[in-house]
């Protein structure tokens, strides 16, 4: 650890950098915890760029606690379209409601009233109680670990939870006390913008506090072992057109992974299964434009429980991976003369795909649908 002059140093230091050089985002106009917490929720795995724009239609939409306590769920799920980990934004809703209910409407304005609420974690709570309530409270993301792992060179893996506690017990040693929030917030703009996961090197002003630089081990910090690779599952995508040029839109279940969102019909199979389905059902001519359709005894069984009649071939692949999940998705196209029904499902026209909520992984299969049918 660093004596007192050391940390008085460093402490000045960053943030005469910060000032100086901060990015111009709109959460950064004050310090309101409501701001503060929708821009922390968002900018969870996701990049600064992308949450901008976000941030502002959220905030024209919800403009108070109660606007978001009061939210229809549809709505803010259509608000948050494209944001991914649709979660944080039911969390969102759920925390409002606990505000309104235990809080008196008033954002809480101690740690453990913040770690109280739906979807705040250490993290969140210490940005928000910092910036928003000038309590000296450590926002430790993995941009902050790799700048305090350099500085100080943590050798211990930071993808073990037990680590946390010792970036927690530097981070209160040398926290600003006067600036807390500001500081917090100046180590993640380093990680951001400075030391980042390629930086061979720290600026000048960082270099006297920094233990990689002195060894000549930047590329040594952070320790982390690498992720277990996402688990490869496999689907059919089955875009039926009616007489009517409705498409068949399923709603998934309430609870899991992508609840209670909307897309095509999916159906899991294995991988022998998908790699065959995809080598048969090959466009056979790169013009086609008519629709050469399956007979009955060359549709495979998969397709066998909707009275589709499927077009001869496959309209290419997406992918789309999750934290812990790769999709390989095939899609296919079929008209029907029946308008049946699956369970939670039901037929619109696609001008009407703006009133559902579609996940990524839909939006994807919607533009290789548009990208290689050719028949209308």
């Amino acid at each position: 650890m660093w004596d007192q002059q050391k940390i008085q140093d460093f402490q000045t230091d960053l943030l005469d950098w910060y000032y100086k050089n901060k990015r111009n985002l709109p959460w950064r106009a004050d310090t309101d915890p409501y701001k503060v917490w929708i821009s922390e929720i968002m900018l969870q795995q996701t990049r600064v760029d992308t949450v901008i724009d976000y941030y502002y239609r959220f905030m024209e939409e919800f403009p108070t606690i109660q606007d978001l306590a009061e939210a229809d769920e549809e709505r803010l799920l259509k608000v948050w379209q494209g944001l991914g980990y649709y979660s944080r934004a039911r969390n969102l809703k759920v925390a409002a409601n606990q505000i309104q209910a235990d809080f008196n409407g008033k954002f809480p304005d101690t740690v453990e009233g913040i770690r109280s609420l739906k979807g705040i974690g250490p993290y969140t709570a210490g940005a928000i109680a910092s910036i928003s309530f000038g309590l000296a409270e450590p926002a430790i993301d993995g941009n902050v670990m790799r700048v305090i792992s350099r500085l100080f060179g943590v050798e211990e893996d930071i993808a073990k939870s037990s680590t946390y506690k010792i970036f927690d017990r530097i981070l209160r040693a040398i926290i600003s006390h006067e600036h807390p929030g500001d500081m917090n917030q100046a180590l993640m703009e380093v990680g951001a913008t400075v030391s980042t996961p390629s930086a061979t090197e720290c600026p000048s002003w960082l270099k006297p506090f920094c233990y990689a630089c002195a060894h000549d081990a930047h590329d040594k910090f952070p320790v982390k072992t690498k992720k277990a690779k996402p688990k490869d599952i496999y689907y059919l995508a089955a875009v039926i057109e009616n007489n009517a040029h409705e498409h068949l839109l399923i709603q998934r279940p309430e609870t899991g992974l992508l609840a209670k969102m909307w897309h095509y019909p999916l159906k899991e199979i294995d991988v022998k299964e998908y790699q065959a389905l995809k080598q048969y059902w090959q466009k056979e001519d790169t013009n086609q434009l008519t629709l050469d359709l399956v007979s009955e005894d060359e549709a495979p069984d998969i397709f066998s429980e909707w009275p589709v009649v499927w077009q001869k071939r496959h309209l290419g692949e997406v992918t789309h991976t999750f934290t812990h999940l790769k999709w390989h998705i095939l899609i296919f196209y079929g008209r029907t003369q029946n308008d049946f029904s699956p369970e939670n499902g039901k037929w619109l026209d696609e001008q009407s795909f703006s009133t559902l909520i579609f996940p990524k992984v839909q939006q994807k299969i919607i533009q290789q649908f548009n990208k290689t049918h050719k028949v209308r």
